[in-house]
């Protein structure tokens, strides 16, 4: 997918983020009331389509940690000797949202394209694969972060628009 159909699929989530005020399905927390231990444990998120999306609402005034955070998972992807996280890294873009989004919170969507077959995209994960002595703090600063959560989007894609029509003899 090109850079200006990234841009437009980006585009449009936004707004029908902001417009609808949609509200997050889960946090990546489970609750404040557990223990670190049992919040650094989520499920495991493995996409089903070709490309895939996140949408993850962050406080406003917890920008700085969550990009700290991907500046860490760009790090483990990069790092990494799993088969794999290079392909990951290479075809994961997170853009962050010039406009608000739902409750003054800041949309910062995670592009996937294309998706690697069998990967797990969990975010604490990765970063345990390559930090395995910083996971606990990395994960908290993650998790407080999020205002509401995450919306994870399997991609199929219908048009390729900046290709040729087929033929259709």
């Amino acid at each position: 997918m090109g850079s200006p159909l990234v841009s437009c699929v980006v585009g449009l989530f936004v707004w029908f983020v902001s417009a609808a005020s949609v509200q997050a399905q889960t946090s990546p927390s489970t609750t404040q009331s557990q223990p670190a231990q049992q919040a650094a444990v989520p499920s495991s998120h493995v996409f089903g389509s070709d490309a895939g999306m996140v949408l993850n609402f962050i406080k406003p005034d917890k920008t700085a940690d969550f990009e700290a955070v991907v500046a860490k998972l760009r790090e483990a992807l990069q790092k990494s000797d799993k088969p794999g996280r290079s392909q990951q890294a290479t075809s994961w873009k997170v853009f962050r949202a010039a406009e608000p989004a739902a409750n003054g919170t800041t949309l910062y969507v995670f592009v996937i394209d294309p998706v690697v077959k069998g990967a797990d995209y969990t975010v604490s994960t990765i970063l345990a694969e390559m930090f395995p002595n910083e996971v606990q703090a990395l994960y908290k600063q993650y998790a407080d972060a999020y205002a509401t959560g995450q919306n994870y989007v399997n991609l199929t894609l219908v048009s390729s628009l900046g290709q040729p029509l087929p033929s259709t003899k």
